[in-house]
C-alpha cells in the first residue's frame, strides 16, 4: 500500500537540501518522464496528442480548487491572465491591492492610468474594501514573506460591498486547500507548490465568465479550435477555454502528472506536512535568537536580517532564497524533519 512518504519517495530525488519550492517547485520523475516522451515524439516526427495533456491539467487542476473544468482557464502567466482582467474593468474602476505584492498581480492595474489603484498593507486589505471598490487583487500567500491575506474577512468585505475579488494563488495552490468557488477570480502558477514545469498557469472565473472580454484570444480560444485557424474566430469557446493561451505543449505533457501527483497526495495532507516543517523552523529559529515575519499557518518562513547568508548555505547544499534582505525558505511535500535541522545547523555556525 502506498503511502504520503512511499509515494514522494518513488518521484523526488533532490541532491541537496531543497528549501526554495517558493522559487521552484521540483519536478516528479512521472512529469520528467513525460516530458521526455513528448520531446522524442516530435523529433521522431511522430508527435503525441499533448492537446490532451491540457484538457486532463485543466480538470486536475480544476478538482484541485473545486470547481468544474468549464470554469477554468490554460495559460502560462499570471501576468496575462491579471491584464485580461485589468483591461476588462469600466474607466475609473477603483483596484485595491496589498502593498508590495507580487508584480504579476498588481502591475497590470497600474498600467491602466484610467483605473483608481488603492495600496494599503496586507493586514488591511479586508477593512479598506469600501462602496464603490470594484476590485480586490491580492495575493492569497505573498511570495517575498509568506503572509497570508485574512481570506474569510476578505470575502465577507467584498460581499458587504460588491466588489469583485481577484486571488492570486501561486503560492498557495498545491499546499494551501483552496475554494475557488469563493472569488469572482482566481489565477495560480503552477510550477511552484503545483510540481509542474514552467509554461503553466490557469485562471477560474465564474460560471457567467465575469465579465471578461477576451482580448487575446486566438483559435485555441474557438468553441472548435481546428474550425478557427484562419481569419476572425467565428465561434468563441461557451466555456473559460475562451480565456486560454497557446498552451505550451511539452509543458503541460508534464504538468497532468504532476497535478495528478497532488491529487494523489492530497491537499489537506500536504497542508500537514508542509506545516509542520514549516513550525519546527520557526521553534527552532527562536532557538537560535532570531524572529521570522509573523506569518502564522504558512509553509513559507521568512526571516529579517539573513538574506546574506544564502550564498554560504547554497554552497553548504541548501538552497532558500534572499528577498529583500530576509532569507526565505519554504517547505513542501518532498522535504523532512532533517531538511530543517539541516537548515537550522548551518544557520547555527
Amino acid at each position: 500500500m502506498e503511502t504520503f512518504e512511499t509515494l514522494v519517495r518513488a518521484e523526488f530525488a533532490a541532491k541537496n537540501t531543497y528549501l526554495n519550492t517558493a522559487s521552484t517547485g521540483l519536478l516528479p520523475a512521472r512529469a520528467v518522464d513525460a516530458m521526455r516522451a513528448g520531446v522524442e515524439s516530435v523529433a521522431a516526427g511522430q508527435p503525441q496528442d499533448m492537446f490532451a495533456d491540457v484538457e486532463a491539467a485543466r480538470a486536475s487542476f480544476a478538482r484541485l480548487v473545486g470547481v468544474p473544468d468549464r470554469r477554468v482557464a490554460a495559460g502560462a502567466s499570471v501576468a496575462v491572465y491579471s491584464g485580461l482582467i485589468a483591461a476588462s474593468l469600466p474607466e475609473g474602476a477603483e483596484v485595491l491591492t496589498a502593498e508590495a505584492d507580487f508584480t504579476s498581480v498588481v502591475n497590470p492595474f497600474h498600467v491602466r492610468s484610467d483605473l483608481k489603484v488603492r495600496t494599503v498593507p496586507l493586514e488591511r486589505i479586508p477593512e479598506s474594501v469600501r462602496p464603490g471598490t470594484a476590485l480586490v487583487a491580492v495575493s492569497a500567500a505573498q511570495s517575498a514573506d509568506g503572509r497570508i491575506v485574512d481570506l474569510p474577512a476578505l470575502r465577507e468585505a467584498a460581499r458587504e460591498h460588491g466588489a469583485r475579488t481577484y486571488l492570486d494563488a501561486s503560492q498557495a495552490t498545491g499546499w494551501l486547500p483552496i475554494e475557488a468557488d469563493a472569488y469572482d477570480y482566481v489565477s495560480s502558477v503552477a510550477f511552484k507548490w503545483l510540481v509542474c514545469p514552467r509554461g503553466v498557469a490557469f485562471l477560474v472565473v465564474p460560471e457567467d465568465l465575469g465579465g471578461l472580454n477576451p482580448i487575446f484570444a486566438g483559435w485555441i480560444a474557438g468553441e472548435h479550435p481546428w474550425d478557427s485557424c484562419y481569419g476572425p474566430v467565428e465561434e468563441l469557446a461557451h466555456s473559460a477555454r475562451r480565456f486560454d493561451e497557446s498552451p505550451s505543449l511539452f509543458s503541460y505533457a508534464g504538468a497532468r502528472h504532476s497535478l495528478e501527483l497532488i491529487e494523489e497526495l492530497g491537499v489537506d495532507a500536504v497542508h500537514a506536512h508542509d506545516l509542520a516543517l514549516a513550525d519546527r523552523f520557526r521553534a527552532g529559529l527562536a532557538g537560535l535568537g532570531q524572529e521570522p515575519v509573523p506569518a502564522p499557518g504558512s509553509a513559507i518562513v521568512s526571516v529579517p536580517g539573513l538574506g546574506h547568508r544564502q550564498p554560504e548555505l547554497s554552497r553548504a547544499g541548501i538552497e532558500v532564497s534572499d528577498r529583500a534582505g530576509n532569507l526565505r525558505a519554504a517547505f513542501h511535500l518532498y522535504n523532512t524533519a532533517a531538511d530543517v535541522d539541516r537548515l537550522l545547523d548551518v544557520l547555527s555556525g
